[in-house]
């Protein structure tokens, strides 16, 4: 799944999202009001997980009423250390599919996010990312590209999938770094390079059109485009 964790504590942060990513999911972290509506009114996501109190200038139930009052049905988990009975009625009226009370066991955060996943109706989990000639399967787990197989190992696959989620923008190595290795620092290697390096043969050696390029001072991009 693709998530958004929207919670400023660092801590906390950068656990759930560690969890999520070793559980397979791709996670936007936001950890500011600012930043985590941009995210929910900018991107597609499968689930967001919200805390309450947040810096910014916008908490996170006001994005949550935000997001319902604009359509936008993504099941949404909030975290909140307020545990009274009228904030979590306050927190389900708002907007919010469910709510978990910190402190909270990682394990039931997952059970929580699966349960809120079969209980929408609305939302399409997406099991099949494409570029032009090039498919994904996530659930086989199995690329292809005009109809060629093409084997991939676990962090290439991840890489891969990283740069068709965010397919025709450029891609910094500083997101590439967080997002498919979780480095929140630069390890000072080029271990993106020989990463890059290796796709690009698998996917682009031997077809008409080089989907995989390097956007100078910029980062990389993966594009059918002119």
């Amino acid at each position: 799944m693709k998530l958004l964790l929207v919670e400023d504590n660092e801590r906390v942060g950068r656990f759930v999202k560690k969890g999520l990513t070793e559980a397979g999911h791709t996670v936007d972290h936001a950890d500011n009001g600012k930043d985590g509506m941009y995210h929910a009114v900018s991107a597609s996501y499968d689930a967001i997980i919200m805390d309450r109190m947040l810096p910014g200038g916008i908490d996170g139930l006001s994005i949550i009423e935000a997001l319902r009052m604009h359509g936008n049905q993504v099941p949404i988990l909030i975290l909140s250390a307020l545990d009274g009975v009228d904030d979590r009625i306050r927190g389900l009226k708002s907007g919010g599919d469910d709510y978990l009370i910190k402190p909270f066991a990682f394990g039931e955060l997952l059970a929580r996010l699966d349960a809120l996943m079969r209980r929408s109706q609305s939302v399409s989990v997406e099991t099949t990312l494409t570029l032009g000639d090039l498919s994904m399967d996530l659930l086989a787990h199995k690329v292809v590209r005009a109809g060629k197989p093409v084997a991939l190992q676990p962090r290439e696959f991840k890489l891969l999938e990283y740069l068709l989620r965010h397919a025709n923008q450029v891609v910094t190595r500083t997101m590439l770094l967080e997002n498919v290795w979780d480095y929140h620092f630069d390890p000072q290697t080029n271990v993106i390079d020989v990463h890059i390096s290796k796709l690009r043969q698998k996917i682009d050696a031997g077809f008409p059109t080089p989907l995989l390029r390097t956007v100078r001072n910029a980062g990389y991009m993966l594009t059918d485009r002119e």
